[in-house]
């Protein structure tokens, strides 16, 4: 361990300015790789054409879901990572960072390879219908040889949040997205690759990324990797794993749930609501960075305090994140409901040179997408307790109620009513499951959080 460690200023400083220092630098790397996937599908739409978005969309669960695995080891290490910190265990640390970057690379490395070998029937099984599928297969297969360097970096994009360095955090996530944006334009506009030039803009961009995370751990990091932490120790490994596994079934869940949300939509739709789905989780991302980024900050400083025994601070923490991310909610709320059709357009090329069918796609596009954004953000003024709830056990190590809270959403309320209401409804069926799930989901959680802060963290 490096001297003058600046994670003890996550047990000192007010936590208005933790969540500020933490927060910003979170949502400001949230905000440009948000803005990644945003010009990527711009790009992609406007120069290559609407089914492009589709084959976007049909491929990210995959990829998602692997990259995915790096950040569960990242977010559920670092929560280990970081009561060690606080209750001053350096060795315990560095061991549980060491098994993290294993567990990492071996869990993705096998998923990487068994994803390239069943890489036709993992496509139509995402919903790619012959329409895309060819798009999205040489999409698919440029990106994965790219995932593994993908998962190292969430891992690690976690682990320098955890030391109390997030503006490294930030410097990572930015770094690729700018590259992959300029990639984009010169591969897909200049050299006309067309999907090929997609993927390995993203490539490059996961390889940037990879090159600056191990920059940080070996010039900048508190933590200095040896040989004997990164053999895998069972005791740690389960710590890891057990509040891992609340990330991760997260994530699978949302990989599932796009999954049936692809299949779902070309059964009662067509490849334009897939495209339509595309447009609105990027939205989804882009537009909640600053929530997801009050959230990204919450847990360290959650998990630190928690760590020290200082409850009153962690009682602050959950206060004051709630509050901050649910006022920008409900700002984001407000621009979603006033420019939709603004926001749409971006995404769809109005170049009269299109051939006819390229122009009659982009037209329905146009039609269908703004209602739907409106619908899936119905309810995003409420969502803070959701998010900060479900966080607030994973940072304090109850991998459990953590991992329930988190599935609420996604696993109990929306996949069964994306399953239900379609076959009454269609494809808005579709669309106004967002708000119920969200809805339903934040009643469940607030009652468990506050019932979890009366017992265990009031005097």
């Amino acid at each position: 361990m490096a001297n003058g460690k600046r994670s003890d200023t996550l047990g000192t400083d007010p936590i208005y300015k933790l969540l500020l220092r933490q927060a910003i630098p979170a949502s400001i790397g949230i905000l440009v790789m948000s803005l990644n996937m945003i010009v990527d599908t711009i790009f992609v739409g406007r120069w290559i054409g609407p089914l492009a978005i589709s084959a976007i969309t049909v491929v990210i669960p995959v990829t998602f879901f692997i990259g995915a695995i790096g950040l569960a080891v990242g977010i559920g290490g670092s929560s280990v990572l970081s009561r060690a910190l606080g209750k001053g265990d350096d060795e315990k640390a560095l061991k549980v960072f060491g098994n993290q970057v294993t567990l990492t690379f071996l869990t993705a490395g096998i998923l990487a390879i068994l994803g390239l070998v069943f890489q036709d029937y993992l496509i139509e099984f995402f919903g790619a219908d012959e329409s895309f599928k060819e798009l999205a297969l040489t999409y698919y297969r440029i990106v994965m040889y790219g995932i593994v360097m993908l998962a190292l970096c969430m891992m690690g994009n976690n682990v320098i949040r955890a030391e109390g360095k997030p503006k490294f955090a930030m410097y990572a996530m930015m770094l690729p997205a700018i590259g992959n944006i300029f990639m984009d334009y010169i591969l897909i506009n200049i050299f006309d690759f067309g999907m090929e030039g997609a993927g390995w803009a993203t490539f490059i961009s996961y390889a940037v990324c990879f090159a600056f995370i191990v920059w940080f751990f070996v010039a900048k990091s508190e933590l200095r990797l040896t040989f004997e932490a990164i053999k895998l120790k069972r005791t740690i490994v389960n710590e890891i794993s057990g509040l891992s596994s609340v990330t991760l079934a997260r994530q699978a869940t949302v990989s599932v749930l796009t999954i049936l949300l692809n299949n779902v939509l070309i059964v009662h739709g067509d490849a334009l609501d897939v495209a339509s789905y595309g447009i609105i989780s990027r939205m989804l991302m882009f537009a909640l960075f600053p929530v997801i980024g009050v959230n990204q900050g919450f847990l360290p400083i959650a998990g630190f305090n928690y760590g020290a025994e200082k409850y009153q601070r962690v009682r602050e923490s959950i206060n004051t994140s709630i509050k901050y991310s649910g006022l920008l909610a409900l700002g984001i709320f407000i621009i979603i409901m006033i420019f939709p059709q603004e926001i749409v357009s971006i995404f769809i090329s109005n170049n009269q040179n299109l051939d006819a069918a390229t122009r009659a796609d982009n037209a329905i596009l146009l039609e269908r997408t703004p209602t739907a954004l409106r619908w899936v953000f119905a309810a995003t003024p409420i969502i803070a307790v959701q998010l900060i709830g479900a966080s607030y056990f994973q940072a304090i190590g109850k991998a459990l109620p953590a991992l329930l809270l988190s599935l609420t959403k996604q696993g109990f309320f929306l996949i069964p009513l994306i399953l239900i209401l379609p076959q009454f409804f269609g494809v808005w069926g579709v669309w106004v499951s967002f708000p119920i799930a969200d809805v339903l989901s934040t009643i469940v959680t607030g009652y468990y959080l506050n019932k979890e802060v009366r017992t265990t963290l009031i005097p």
